[in-house]
């Protein structure tokens, strides 16, 4: 079983940014690492008219791509409910970790990444939820503040939350 962990905040936040520092630290670590990235927008996997695309539209319920060097699957939902947190873990394959972009109200391990600058208020002052933020800015917070420009100290907080130093 995979520990999963979050990574939110509002949008144009760094979250992307920040995962994308994180997990050649945590590879590293001798750690595997699997990533979630929730959307509330559609998304194309393949460009329109490719064959994937094409029987999507023609009415398969999953496509597979697959080539030798990677492989993904599309499933279409068309009117069923988007799946739990927990059933996309259960997808993916066996890793270390699980990083979740998204998910803001999950009820999951999870850190905030917050830019003061963004003129947004924080997630954490709603949703008592959160271990630490992740900010470049000084914050008002009980909670422990990380920079957002060292990902290794995210990293070893992580780390330290989830026991895996």
């Amino acid at each position: 079983m995979s520990l999963v962990f979050g990574i939110a905040g509002r949008s144009g936040s760094g979250k992307t940014s920040l995962i994308e520092a994180m997990l050649p630290l945590l590879a590293a670590r001798g750690l595997r690492v699997n990533v979630i990235k929730h959307s509330h927008h559609d998304f194309q996997m393949e460009p329109p008219g490719k064959d994937s695309a094409r029987f999507r539209l023609a009415g398969a319920q999953e496509v597979m791509v697959a080539s030798p060097f990677r492989y993904a699957i599309v499933h279409e939902l068309r009117g069923a409910p988007e799946p739990t947190l927990e059933e996309q873990v259960a997808r993916l394959s066996p890793a270390d970790l699980v990083l979740v972009e998204g998910f803001k109200h999950a009820a999951i391990a999870r850190i905030e990444v917050y830019r003061p600058a963004l003129g947004k208020p924080p997630l954490h002052a709603e949703d008592g939820g959160f271990l630490a933020v992740v900010t470049d800015a000084p914050v008002d917070t009980a909670l422990p503040c990380l920079p957002l420009n060292d990902p290794a100290r995210v990293v070893d907080f992580l780390c330290d939350a989830l026991g895996l130093a």
